[in-house]
């Protein structure tokens, strides 16, 4: 085993205190199986068998629930499990001034499992005018969740990533006669995003996550090829992407805590890209102004953890070792031996583990059960404890 500062994950003894920001040593990254019940409802209001609100009813018993399990779990953070969105990011993206909601003919993304390949036709975004943040998104379901949360807990709150609207369509999904040149859009995205950042705060979000899939699928040699096809900068449109971010984040309040997510795909237990963190790893890790990164690395598609050796001192890395896409229980003692390999390239001090996407990203939810995902929480707060002594 590897130690690190005099200790290894294997024999780390519950003697340290709790982290005062997040993230925390056990974490998740947000979305949660939408039960039964809620499905039903959103069915029936679908259908005008059920008015809005009658879906916001049944949302909030359904939120209330999941935001005691957590807390039962013995997490320090909790979500609403996006149990008001129907995707991870289209939800947010289409509540952003300019974005219009389109179906395009011919889209469509490859999701891999071990069974085959499943087609998805994704909701698309057009942008047609000036982006812009007419109102803060998610502002009431954010509100709903902090004072759920309640004491002991922190609220977070998870929203796409700047890059989420511009990856899939490139720049043949914004409007030339809106944006001549694509510096006028990087701006007023970002601007959009400064504001929906300050806005979240003043509502008391001290805890805020960007989901981008983008970082991780620039891995992939595939996908390259993919924005190659879209007339984008392959080898170079990770860093436009991070600089944008950065602008975003730019004079955030300080005692804001923002992490990144980075997924390779999360849908019905599939996924789209492999490839490690290598190509995207210097740029990442060495200049994107985050507090914190959530990172899969639950099995081989993520690559191995050499390209952590750029994570500077200061900054946490939370290892999403717990799969959310089988649900087989993993073994304590094969974490804490992926925890020691990881720390050898990056500080066990700041390191932290999760789950390595969200169980849920969207209605349907990936192939395991409640019970699953309770067992999956429980085990990352057990390990880690067990590891680093305090959450």
């Amino acid at each position: 085993m590897v130690e690190t500062n005099g200790s290894s994950a294997a024999s780390a003894q519950p003697a340290g205190t709790p982290s005062a920001r997040p993230p925390f040593r056990a974490d998740h990254v947000g979305s949660l199986l939408r039960p039964a019940e809620l499905k039903r409802a959103r069915e029936e209001y679908a259908a005008g068998k059920l008015d809005a609100a009658g879906l916001r009813a049944a949302e909030d018993t359904a939120i209330r629930e999941v935001v005691a399990m957590q807390r039962e779990a013995g997490l320090r953070t909790a979500t609403d499990g996006e149990f008001r969105r129907a995707s991870w990011h289209m939800d947010f993206i289409y509540s952003l001034g300019g974005i219009e909601r389109v179906e395009e003919e011919g889209l469509h993304v490859t999701f891999h499992n071990p069974e085959g390949d499943i087609e998805f036709n994704p909701p698309a975004a057009h942008v047609t005018e000036r982006i812009s943040l007419p109102r803060t998104v998610f502002a009431e379901a954010f509100e709903f969740l902090r004072d759920t949360a309640g004491s002991g807990v922190t609220p977070k709150l998870t929203i796409p990533s700047p890059s989420m609207v511009h990856y899939r369509g490139g720049r043949t999904a914004i409007s030339a006669d809106v944006y001549p040149e694509l510096e006028g859009f990087w701006a007023d995205l970002s601007a959009a995003y400064a504001a929906q950042i300050q806005g979240v705060h003043r509502l008391g979000c001290r805890y805020l996550q960007l989901d981008d899939t983008s970082l991780a699928y620039l891995n992939d040699p595939e996908q390259r090829q993919y924005v190659a096809g879209l007339g984008g900068d392959a080898e170079h449109q990770h860093e436009t992407y991070i600089a944008t971010i950065n602008r975003a984040l730019a004079g955030r309040p300080s005692d804001l805590t923002v992490t990144t997510h980075m997924c390779r795909g999360n849908f019905a237990s599939s996924w789209v890209a492999s490839g490690g963190y290598d190509f995207v790893a210097e740029a990442l890790f060495g200049g994107l102004d985050v507090d914190g990164f959530f990172l899969e690395y639950d099995d081989e598609r993520s690559g191995d953890f050499a390209p952590l050796r750029f994570v500077p001192k200061g900054k946490r890395v939370v290892l999403g070792l717990v799969t959310t896409k089988r649900p087989e229980l993993e073994s304590k003692d094969a974490l804490k031996r992926r925890i020691d390999e990881a720390a050898r390239y990056v500080d066990l001090d700041q390191l932290c583990i999760s789950p390595q996407c969200g169980f849920s990203s969207t209605v349907e939810g990936n192939k395991l059960t409640a019970d699953d995902q309770r067992r999956k929480l429980e085990l990352i707060v057990e390990t880690a404890t067990e590891v680093w002594g305090a959450l």
